[in-house]
């Protein structure tokens, strides 16, 4: 199945890179690399993760965050890269904004 970021969620695994490369040099290129892990599982794995707030939710194996998914056409769409730890509310109101 074919994959698609959207700018939004493009820009959050660019905000998190830097928090985590500012932890540590380093643990942004590990975050991106882990993150970008998950996604490509999406091919295979696309539709089976739990719908949250409308999305499939894929929580990532090596960090605090979740991928938000939905299936068009057939393509896998990834509208949002965001951390668990954040406010359910704010969640629910970013992914709103998509």
């Amino acid at each position: 199945m074919r994959i698609q970021i959207l700018g939004a969620a493009e820009k959050d695994l660019e905000e998190g890179y830097r928090f985590y490369e500012l932890q540590s040099p380093g643990l942004g290129s590990y975050f991106i690399d882990s993150i970008f892990s998950d996604i490509d599982s999406l091919a295979y794995f696309g539709g089976i993760h739990q719908v949250v707030f409308g999305f499939h939710r894929q929580l990532s194996k090596r960090f605090p965050f979740a991928v938000y998914y939905r299936i068009i056409d057939g393509v896998i769409v990834v509208f949002a890269v965001l951390d668990c730890r954040r406010n359910p509310s704010w969640i629910r109101e970013r992914l709103m904004e998509d």
